[in-house]
């Protein structure tokens, strides 16, 4: 309470351990109509009060606070914001590379498919298997560009959005323009190098968006954009090129007195302004991204975009995201085919594709190859538990389709988060973290959850650890059915001890989560 802000509604805390930790949202207010900026000025030096109230009303804890300035600490800058509820609570997005080098869609195991133009080019570790492989399929004269024609002949927007839908994803990220300079959306006169002046003529993220409306409107938007690009000529003519990313037109690979042609590109005063910014605000202004997923960093006028865009979404009622990747006032970071070993106090996204080397689509990955659900499931239950999201790419192929082995494990993933979403969606991180092998934890203001990343053994899991279960509380496996709930469990100092009969695991696969609903 405060003379600024009033409370409409109130956090609950229903279970607290000793050195317990758990995060509480309060919803607020303003008390008079104000803007924005008259509002933080007013909470920067107004104190305010947090009381913690026990269960019968009465205060068992109070402290005078100030908000969102302490003593001696800077102003707050008016572009920081904190992730969006929506995006905290999803936990599973679903990443989508798709561009002109789907249609050779081709690399050795390791480098990136979707670098196959770059590789083509560059003498590094596997340019010998790229430039080989494109003389001997396509020929000398055949370029690049050439493959535009091609783009997305089966694309089936509905199709790809029941996918992700289906995989139990919450928001997905299509690949609006790659390091190729390509885009898959209206770029209007920022560059006409896209697909809706060129080759399909065909507006591919408009039409994903508006299938993701219309028919799965539960699905939060959201846009890759590459900053920078591999042979933009007007980023070498502005002078923002550097190191491997110099910004001139590609020499011919077989022959380098021959400049490639970079088909659609715009003459621009400023490349950072005229083409980078300008695609970045028709992005948030025409497509109403809900998250800016940029790559590579680099030259930007990132903070000149915010400046625009957050007030835009904010009159749009969106709540929006930047990752770390965009140049400035990130609120997530990305790790890329990693993630962390231990629970993460600020939030992150670790993203890699059902592909085990690549983004983009390779035709030489098996069927056999993709990474198993078995493999796609352990590792959101483990980012999850250490307070992550999981933005798993697909690769369409060039034509727009979605590989079947894909598509399978996303069916399986979505079918074991329909029954034991529970212990996924909107929940927090527990102290313990990682520290068992094959156990994880989350939890909820009302629940608990144990998720065992192996079967459990003698139809029982064994707990080695305090954690907040009393009596009265009850246990189920989710999935099981009838047959798995109100389980029988037991503390055994400290050593806790659940019963599982061997009739309600076989009910569930690949992890079994355990819920304990709070006895109120």
């Amino acid at each position: 309470m405060s003379d600024v802000l009033t409370t409409i509604q109130e956090g609950e805390v229903y279970r607290l351990m000793p050195g317990d930790q758990v995060i509480v949202k309060i919803w607020v207010t303003a008390r008079r109509p104000t803007d924005e900026g008259d509002l933080r000025r007013s909470l920067a030096n107004t104190p305010g009060t947090l009381r913690l109230k026990g269960s019968d009303g009465r205060t068992i804890y109070e402290k005078h606070v100030l908000h969102l300035k302490g003593d001696g600490e800077e102003e707050v800058d008016p572009l920081l914001r904190d992730v969006p509820q929506w995006w905290e609570e999803a936990k599973l997005g679903i990443f989508m590379h798709w561009g002109i080098y789907a249609v050779p869609g081709w690399a050795p195991p390791g480098p990136y498919a979707e670098w196959y133009w770059y590789h083509q080019h560059h003498e590094d570790y596997d340019s010998w298997s790229f430039w080989t492989h494109h003389l001997n399929t396509y020929g000398k004269d055949f370029v690049y560009d050439d493959f535009i024609p091609q783009v997305g002949s089966k694309f089936n927007a509905s199709e790809i959005v029941r996918i992700v839908a289906a995989s139990g994803a919450k928001y997905f990220i299509p690949t609006t323009m790659h390091h190729d300079g390509f885009c898959i959306f209206d770029s209007k006169n920022a560059t006409r190098r896209s697909s809706v002046h060129l080759g399909p003529q065909r507006d591919f993220l408009g039409e994903l968006f508006d299938a993701a409306k219309k028919e799965q409107p539960h699905l939060r938007r959201g846009t890759y954009f590459s900053m920078v690009e591999w042979y933009n000529p007007n980023v070498g003519d502005g002078g923002y090129g550097w190191g491997t990313w110099p910004g001139w037109l590609a020499r011919n690979a077989y022959d380098t007195s021959k400049e490639e042609l970079y088909t659609g590109v715009p003459l621009v005063e400023d490349w950072l302004r005229d083409e980078q910014l300008a695609k970045m605000k028709i992005l948030a202004e025409d497509y109403e991204t809900e998250v800016m997923w940029c790559d590579i960093g680099g030259p930007n006028m990132t903070r000149e975009f915010l400046e625009d865009w957050l007030p835009f979404a904010d009159k749009k009622n969106l709540q929006v995201a930047m990752n770390n990747r965009c140049g400035t006032r990130p609120q997530f970071d990305t790790p890329e085919y990693t993630k962390f070993s231990s629970i993460q106090y600020s939030k992150w996204e670790s993203t890699e594709s059902v592909d085990p080397h690549s983004f983009g689509y390779n035709r030489l990955t098996a069927p056999h190859d993709y990474r198993s659900a078995y493999y796609l499931i352990h590792t959101l239950v483990d980012i999850v538990s250490k307070n992550g999201n999981y933005l798993l790419n697909i690769g369409p192929d060039g034509d727009g389709v979605v590989p079947p082995p894909v598509v399978g494990r996303l069916l399986e993933m979505g079918h074991w988060l329909g029954h034991s979403g529970g212990c996924i969606y909107g929940t927090q991180t527990f102290y313990p973290g990682a520290e068992f092998k094959a156990l994880r934890f989350t939890r909820t203001p009302t629940t608990f959850c144990i998720i065992s990343l192996h079967r459990p053994q003698d139809e029982v899991v064994i707990i080695n650890t305090h954690i907040p279960l009393l009596e009265n509380d009850t246990i189920s496996l989710l999935g099981a059915g009838d047959v798995g709930k109100s389980l029988q469990w037991a503390n055994l100092g400290g050593t806790y001890i659940i019963k599982v009969p061997e009739v309600a695991l076989n009910k569930v696969n690949y992890a079994w989560a355990f819920q304990v609903e709070y006895a109120m």
